[in-house]
């Protein structure tokens, strides 16, 4: 009987520790994000990359929106709108998905962590964003794809500290792939698939099965 006392309390204690630091978590730590966010944007990234690929195809085969002697500025336009649809479409998503796992468990999808993570990964998008149209600019585009992923993966590393901590594991992914592709620059198209496409996909199942799924 005593021996069950003993165990109840320390149940009892442990139950209060794990309250405490669910707690703490919320209280410095956005953990609404939802892993079905990176597998939507991922998803987006392979579609938006299909696109790219096909306006590539067309233009260096002078055929669909590009007749023999267009400019390569026309084919940057275009691919920068595929760009800024697909950043779009995955915002939408990753709020959407965000959004309900925060109705799910009763948590706010709008307050001071999230503003920090906001804050904290939008500053290093902006500049990486200036840094591409400055480069753009100067007809500078073959290094358009390796400075997105390295900005897109400081974001990431910069943010972490206020979401899940797994977070920085992608971040690092991102800016790994980015200074690799500057040695194999003809393959930018196929180092942003495996970079916006697949490693969100993989990131976002890890994600769903250790926090959503349960």
């Amino acid at each position: 009987m005593f021996y069950k006392v003993i165990c109840m309390q320390s149940n009892q204690q442990l139950e209060a520790l794990q309250d405490i630091k669910r707690m703490m978590e919320r209280s410095s730590r956005f953990i609404s994000l939802s892993g079905l966010s990176g597998v939507a944007a991922g998803i987006c990234a392979l579609v938006g990359a299909w696109f790219g690929w096909r306006e590539l195809e067309d233009f260096s085969n002078a055929t669909g929106n590009y007749p023999v002697g267009t400019s390569v500025l026309v084919l940057e336009m275009r691919l920068i709108w595929i760009a800024a649809f697909v950043f779009a479409g995955a915002l939408v998503t990753a709020f959407l998905f965000t959004y309900r796992r925060a109705q799910k468990h009763n948590l706010s999808v709008w307050d001071g962590t999230a503003r920090r993570l906001m804050i904290n990964t939008v500053l290093p998008l902006a500049a990486g964003g200036l840094f591409i149209m400055g480069m753009l600019y100067h007809g500078v585009s073959m290094f358009v794809g390796s400075a997105s992923l390295v900005f897109y993966g400081l974001a990431l590393l910069n943010g972490s500290k206020y979401t899940v901590g797994e977070i920085k594991y992608i971040g690092y992914g991102e800016i790994i792939l980015g200074l690799v592709n500057l040695w194999f620059i003809n393959y930018s198209l196929i180092f942003w698939i495996i970079g916006f496409g697949f490693l969100h996909i993989f990131y976002g199942i890890v994600m769903w099965v250790k926090y959503d799924r349960n």
